[in-house]
């Protein structure tokens, strides 16, 4: 069993930035590679960015390209979600999750254990 706790969510202005941050209780993310998803309002989940165990494979949904960055600390402790001038279209409740694999990948379905969530809101 894998405990997951996002935080950094809140209320932000369109073309700001926002930092969110994925921990997992009391292990590192060895072995796991880590994604980010969100469910916009009235929408379904959907993938936003994943990275590999390593940190050296990464992959994005085509909306947040060239905005938004994931990383991970060299202790492999947190994974992290840069989000640079979002949008408004960015409001969602924010998710990390990991997945037994070193590769990143997009599907909902790969992936085994889930955080609770973090609302991240994008005024206009």
């Amino acid at each position: 069993q894998v405990q997951l706790a996002e935080s950094g969510g809140g209320l932000v202005q369109a073309g700001d930035s926002l930092r969110l941050s994925c921990a997992a209780s009391g292990r590192t993310f060895s072995g796991y590679t880590v994604g980010w998803f969100r469910r916009p309002p009235g929408k379904v989940r959907e993938f936003v960015a994943a990275i590999g165990w390593s940190g050296g494979s990464t992959y994005y949904a085509d909306s947040v390209k060239g905005r938004f960055t994931i990383s991970r600390d060299s202790a492999k402790s947190t994974v992290q979600l840069q989000m640079n001038g979002p949008k408004p279209d960015d409001t969602a409740t924010y998710y990390c999750a990991v997945a037994h694999r070193y590769t990143p990948v997009d599907s909902v379905r790969e992936y085994n254990y889930w955080g609770q969530g973090t609302q991240v809101t994008v005024s206009s």
